[in-house]
C-alpha cells in the first residue's frame, strides 16, 4: 500500500472546508441539543452545571434514564481542544439514555487558557465526579478531539483513579487524534502550544493501555486521509500492546455526520458502545 506525502497539514485537517455545506456545523446542533436538553429537564431526568472543579468550564451535565442506570456513559466532545462546549452535544445522549444508561458531558478549560496535558487532567477529575454520581459499568466515548481525551484516559498513565479505572468497560473513539504530533505543523499549534515533549506524553499512540481495556476506533469512510489512518493507528498498536480492539469505517459518514448514529438506541454505534 501506497501513502500520498502530506504537504499540507492545515488542510489535510480541515474539515468543514472539505465537506459540502460543511459551514452549517456547529450550528446544526444547537437545536437539537437545546430541544434534547428541553425535553429532559421537563422529565426531572437532567442535571446541568454540575461542579468537577475550580474551573469556569469545569461543568458537566447529566441525562438520566427511567429507573436504575445500567451504568454511565461519558462523552467527551471535540473542536480540537480550542472550541465549543458540552451544549452542542446533548442529543447525542439519547441512544444511551434510552438504552437505559445515564450519560455525562462536560465541558472544560480550552487552549491557549490551558493546555492539553491540563486538559487530561480536567478530564480525569470531570469522569471521576460522574462516577460518584452512577454505579455501574463505565463506558467513555468521544468525538475528535474528544476521541483523544477519552483513549487518554484508557492509557497506563491515565489520571483516573484505581477505584475508577477498575469500572471502565469500553472506549469508543469517535474520529479520534491519537498522535498530537501532525497537530504541530498545522496553524492551529498557535494556540494548542504542543511540544515535542507534551505530544509524546499526551499521545495515545505513543503510550501503553491500562490492563484490560477494550477499545473501538470509529471513523466515518468519507472523512479526511489523516483521521482515517489516525483511526486505524491506535487500534493496530494498542492490539499489540494486549488490548482488545476493532477499527471500524462508517460508510457514507464525514467528520460532522458520523457522530448522529449516538442518537439513535438502534444505531450500530450505540449497539457497539454499550457491548461489552
Amino acid at each position: 500500500m501506497f501513502y500520498r506525502q502530506v504537504t499540507d497539514w492545515d488542510d489535510a485537517y480541515a474539515n468543514g472546508a472539505n465537506i459540502p455545506s460543511g459551514d452549517r456545523w456547529p450550528g446544526a446542533w444547537v437545536a437539537p441539543a437545546q430541544n434534547y436538553r428541553d425535553r429532559l429537564s421537563a422529565a426531572g431526568r437532567a442535571e446541568f452545571d454540575i461542579s468537577y472543579g475550580k474551573g469556569e468550564r469545569n461543568r458537566f451535565d447529566l441525562f438520566l434514564p427511567e429507573g436504575t442506570p445500567a451504568g454511565l456513559v461519558v462523552f467527551i466532545h471535540g473542536g480540537f481542544w480550542l472550541r465549543l462546549d458540552k451544549s452542542y452535544w446533548s442529543h447525542l445522549a439519547a441512544g444511551a439514555v434510552d438504552s437505559g444508561y445515564a450519560v455525562a458531558m462536560p465541558s472544560y478549560t480550552l487552549c491557549p487558557e490551558n493546555s492539553i496535558s491540563g486538559i487530561v487532567r480536567e478530564i480525569g477529575q470531570a469522569v471521576s465526579a460522574a462516577a460518584e454520581r452512577v454505579d455501574g459499568p463505565l463506558i467513555l466515548t468521544g468525538h475528535s478531539a474528544g476521541g483523544h481525551l477519552v483513549s487518554r484516559m484508557a492509557c497506563e498513565t491515565s489520571p483516573l483513579a484505581n477505584a475508577v479505572r477498575a469500572r471502565l468497560r469500553h472506549v469508543l473513539s469517535i474520529s479520534g487524534v491519537h498522535d498530537l504530533r501532525p497537530m504541530m505543523k498545522t496553524a492551529m499549534n498557535e494556540g494548542l502550544k504542543i511540544t515535542p515533549d507534551e505530544a509524546q506524553a499526551e499521545s495515545p499512540v505513543l503510550l501503553s493501555p491500562m490492563p484490560g481495556v477494550r477499545l473501538t476506533c470509529w471513523v466515518g469512510a468519507s472523512e479526511r486521509a489523516e483521521f482515517l489512518r489516525q483511526n486505524a493507528l491506535l487500534a493496530n498498536i494498542w492490539v499489540g500492546l494486549g488490548a482488545r480492539t476493532a477499527s471500524v469505517e462508517e460508510p457514507d459518514r464525514h467528520h460532522f455526520d458520523v457522530i448522529d448514529g449516538l442518537a439513535d438506541s438502534d444505531h450500530q454505534s450505540v449497539r457497539c458502545l454499550l457491548t461489552a
